[in-house]
């Protein structure tokens, strides 16, 4: 089969023919239509995130068909309709028993990192990493926009779940403007936030913002962004911040910028040291919260939302799988608004 082989931390891409998989026990193979490339992909192909083997297949917010199945494969059959669950759980510890999976005790990594991924016509996985399509996604006709709800789409709908968002909250986005940004806001919308406030440094994307359900816009490239936050709630301040930057010049002045009772969430920053006035937690009861990802049941219902109508995942660039180094050229340009995929078919 054709594979993209990242062989190295920031080196490019490799095309190259590869052997097909074979499912053992417990096993199933799908044939891939589409992967999306979203901003986890893209570190690890970076090298911000190191994986323990190269060269690696990545890649995980796959759409495929499921042509071959293992021994003892029970709830799978030749020609389902599937994506993956990202996460390698075990499913029987405490966490995974009450539906933080993604704290799972016994966890194993992440498909397209510790497993061989989605950038490739074909995808092998333990039989229980796939999770069925259900009715009302047309994931023949649109397997780009399918595979990748189960990250663009499914961490937001964790984010508004932990961060309770209600309609009567004004929500802040910040790094607006990328993959998850835009989803997160159609997702604020869809949960009837009173208003939705995009925060980026590019101006150029704050279009597609306001499309997918921002109400206001800040351009943070003039380092006002807690001011121009207060300036824009009248100064009451943001009931929930969702920060995929997260770094010392989101958060703090998020920070300096939250209502009383204010929940703040954090989804990047990589390490970056972050300083954290106590007394302003204490004093107006902020909440600073961490958030990962999604459950495997945060997925599945966030794919019947999909499937029912409520929302829907917007994917702006798509290319074959010989041009996946150039699509991550331009990611990490910053100049892909939504989401990018390979598309096999």
């Amino acid at each position: 089969m054709k594979a993209v082989l990242l062989t190295g931390p920031g080196k490019p891409f490799e095309l190259a023919t590869v052997p097909d998989p074979t499912p053992g026990p417990g096993e199933a193979v799908a044939r891939v239509l589409a992967c999306g490339s979203g901003l986890t992909i893209h570190h690890a192909r970076a090298g911000r995130l190191k994986l323990n083997h190269y060269p690696r297949i990545i890649g995980h917010e796959i759409t495929g068909e499921i042509v071959a199945l293992g021994s003892g494969v029970t709830d799978l059959k030749v020609g389902d309709g599937v994506t993956a669950y990202f996460y390698l759980t075990c499913g029987h510890c405490h966490w995974c028993r009450i539906n933080r999976e993604t704290l799972c005790d016994n966890f194993g990594g992440y498909v397209g990192r510790e497993t061989e991924g989605g950038y490739a016509e074909y995808i092998k996985l333990p039989a229980r990493s796939y999770l069925k399509y259900p009715e009302g996604i047309d994931w023949r006709k649109n397997p780009a926009e399918a595979g990748v709800i189960t990250d663009a789409l499914a961490t937001p709908l964790k984010v508004i779940r932990r961060a309770r968002v209600s309609p009567h909250d004004t929500v802040a986005v910040i790094g607006a403007g990328g993959g998850l940004g835009v989803h997160m806001q159609k997702v604020a919308k869809w949960a009837r936030a009173a208003k939705v406030i995009a925060v980026d440094k590019s101006a150029a994307k704050f279009e597609t913002a306001v499309k997918c359900g921002a109400d206001v816009c800040i351009d943070a490239s003039a380092g006002r962004v807690a001011e121009q936050l207060l300036e824009a709630t009248g100064g009451k301040g943001v009931d929930v911040v969702v920060d995929f930057v997260s770094n010392a010049s989101t958060l703090e002045p998020a920070l300096n910028a939250m209502n009383k009772g204010g929940r703040i969430l954090t989804l990047g920053g990589h390490g970056q040291p972050v300083q954290v006035q106590a007394a302003k937690l204490l004093r107006n009861e902020i909440e600073l919260m961490g958030s990962r990802y999604a459950t495997r049941q945060e997925v599945m219902d966030t794919l019947e939302l999909v499937a029912r109508g409520e929302f829907s995942a917007l994917v702006t660039d798509k290319a074959p799988l010989e041009q996946a180094e150039a699509l991550h050229q331009r990611l990490d340009k910053e100049l892909i608004i939504g989401r990018a995929a390979l598309v096999m078919v």
